[in-house]
């Protein structure tokens, strides 16, 4: 089995429902299974850490999540533009994965959520992808062959799956939403075990 690392920080749960529907087309790949990770919040007190478990969802990353896995879905939630603080400091600690090569060559995509349609959904996705590029990572977007992404009214974009969660952050996902996060996992999968074949 393949495992495929799901990493995401959600606010509100949004993020959180596209990643268990990106994890559940990543297992519907035979070979492929979804191993889900988030990263805990930023303090502006410098004395604050967080608990070494999170009271809820997914387990907290480890840098061996990285180097075990044979693809990544990433995934923050928008903030102004670009992902969160605490996705944004967890990959600036993550320069003995860049010089060790740990991601380079491994697939990568990514998704996201905002309140609104024009909220910054394509900008943060742009954003995450730059430290994947920098890891030598491979970029799979979703391609216009998804019919659902030319005629979603909510989320959906070639760059990755994303959600419209309104203003109240509501965070059940559309029907375009869910179908598009789990055809972006089950894509991924595809591409990752094809290129862990010898």
């Amino acid at each position: 089995m393949q495992d495929i690392l799901v990493l995401y920080y959600s606010h509100r749960g949004s993020v959180r429902a596209l990643a268990e529907r990106i994890a559940r087309g990543i297992e519907s790949v035979p070979g492929a299974q979804a191993r889900l990770r988030t990263v805990p919040r930023v303090s502006t007190v410098c004395e604050a850490s967080a608990d070494a478990i999170p009271d809820a969802g997914a387990p907290y990353v480890e840098l061996a999540d990285l180097e075990e896995c044979a693809g990544l879905a990433l995934g923050s939630p928008v903030r102004f533009g670009n992902m969160a603080a605490p996705m944004k400091y967890f990959w600036d600690s993550t320069i003995a994965a860049w010089q060790n090569g740990s991601l380079a060559g491994k697939p990568a995509c990514v998704f996201t959520s905002s309140a609104s349609q024009h909220g910054g959904n394509e900008s943060t996705l742009l954003s995450m992808m730059l430290p994947l590029l920098h890891h030598g990572m491979l970029l799979a977007g979703l391609p216009f062959t998804e019919p659902d992404l030319a005629h979603t009214s909510t989320g959906g974009t070639p760059y990755g799956a994303s959600r419209v969660a309104g203003s109240d952050g509501n965070p059940q996902l559309s029907e375009t939403e869910s179908r598009l996060a789990f055809a972006q996992g089950k894509r991924l999968a595809n591409i990752a075990l094809k290129l862990s074949r010898p």
